[in-house]
């Protein structure tokens, strides 16, 4: 097999300082390739299970939707801080046999007759706990794996794989929620996690050992990674646009699967061919984002992605039954590229200027202010599902997810081509910027 893989590589020309050539990486990439498929089934199957199976409101579909992201709100700031002082992989290592486990009492729950919209919601909230600190180790560990000079590669891949988790993850959703019942496709989420969980025990580097003599309380150690976040304008401007996109679009991503099934009468498999259509834009994305970047520039790469990612959303709300529901993977679609091609350029930026002791604190406090927004967003989307109607939520969300890069426009980034690219002092004035030549995200 190993042969095999490295004829191939050779085969098409791949070369030697690639990221395919580096084992822990592979393994890295492959668990979460497989995790991220199961991920986007899981996203799939459970609305439609609470919609179609549990006849579920559209105040309870936006309590389900804010549960699976609320953990980044609730603690997302102190995780921060236990990710610094904890060594990273065997912390995802944990997370992941721990999701494996509560995704499993959903099937169960649903063979033995006692499944409830409240176990989805309490399932979903304990994952999303789990995986705030999966995330920030994740996002932590990079660097000490690959190297900062490595990153934009490393996170194209990664990006890659959850592009194509994005197509084939909704489609597989929809299609085993018809053939097996949507309870049973969760199973599918819990398998992926223990193969990631496989992969990551398998790395063999080793994490230098967290330096116990900088810890100080745990209010003071937040603090310091609040304080390099917003004291850096040009990370501001990419939060701010982030946080608003993600509040935004998660008021319409509430409601969606409602839109689709009762509004647009479609059947679960279409609704995940449907809902698949934003992993294939993700996947463009990701395979030229590196381009785009080398071309255009770091800082311009991140302000025209989230340009287009945000004003495509328009088109979601004007789907309707008949040849004008294709508007809405049309805008899937779309917004899938902007996005992607935006999370490769401000994620490998935030990387790289971030001191090593500080990166699990700087990495959750934007985790903490820019996915924060989106459990508020879920609850926003349900209460006006049910109070002015789903449709009408729909285009309050994405009016607003349209003017998301106002932030950006209006930040220092927008007169930039490229951004720094080395570990920030952290004795830099909180009101410095880059040079003409620098770049943020």
């Amino acid at each position: 097999m190993i042969d095999c893989f490295k004829s191939l590589r050779q085969a098409v020309g791949v070369p030697r300082t690639s990221l395919l050539f580096h084992r822990d990486f592979r393994l890295l990439w492959i668990g979460d390739s497989v995790s991220q498929v199961g991920t986007w089934v899981t996203q799939t199957s459970v609305p439609l299970l609470a919609a179609l199976v549990l006849a579920a409101t559209p105040l309870q579909m936006g309590l389900l939707t804010a549960a699976q992201e609320g953990a980044f709100l609730l603690i997302g700031l102190p995780a921060g801080v236990w990710v610094d002082r904890m060594r990273r992989r065997p912390l995802m290592l944990g997370a992941d046999l721990g999701r494996a486990a509560l995704l499993l009492s959903v099937p169960i729950g649903w063979w033995l007759g006692v499944l409830t919209i409240w176990q989805l919601i309490v399932v979903g909230l304990l994952v999303g706990v789990l995986t705030v600190f999966f995330d920030v180790a994740y996002q932590s560990y990079l660097p000490v794996l690959v190297g900062r000079a490595h990153l934009v590669e490393g996170n194209s891949k990664l990006q890659a794989s959850m592009s194509v988790a994005m197509v084939s993850g909704p489609a597989l959703g929809g299609g085993l929620t018809q053939l097996v019942g949507a309870a049973n496709a969760v199973l599918t989420d819990a398998l992926s996690y223990l193969v990631s969980a496989l992969c990551l025990w398998r790395i063999r580097t080793v994490e230098p050992a967290r330096d116990r003599s900088t810890r100080r309380g745990l209010v003071p150690e937040i603090a310091e990674g609040l304080r390099f976040v917003f004291g850096n304008r040009l990370l501001r401007g990419a939060v701010g646009t982030t946080s608003a996109f993600n509040f935004f679009s998660n008021v319409y991503i509430a409601v969606t699967i409602l839109l689709l099934t009762r509004d647009l009468r479609l059947a679960p498999g279409l609704v995940g061919l449907v809902m698949a259509a934003g992993g294939v834009g993700g996947v463009l994305g990701a395979v030229t984002a590196g381009r785009i970047t080398g071309s255009i520039g770091q800082a311009r790469t991140i302000v025209l992605s989230a340009v287009v990612a945000a004003i495509s959303s328009v088109l979601l709300p004007l789907a309707e039954p008949g040849w004008r529901v294709l508007l809405f993977p049309a805008g899937y679609l779309i917004s899938g590229f902007g996005t992607i091609v935006y999370n490769v350029a401000q994620v490998s930026f935030r990387q790289a200027i971030s001191p090593d002791r500080l990166l699990g604190r700087i990495n959750a406090s934007v985790r903490f202010v820019v996915w924060g927004t989106l459990p508020l967003g879920g609850l926003a989307g349900g209460a006006l599902g049910q109070w002015i109607g789903v449709r009408e939520t729909v285009w309050i969300g994405a009016i607003g997810t349209a003017l998301a890069p106002l932030f950006v426009l209006c930040s220092p980034l927008r007169r930039l081509r490229d951004l720094p690219s080395e570990p920030v002092a952290e004795s830099t004035t909180s009101e410095s910027t880059a040079p003409e030549t620098s770049q943020s995200a």
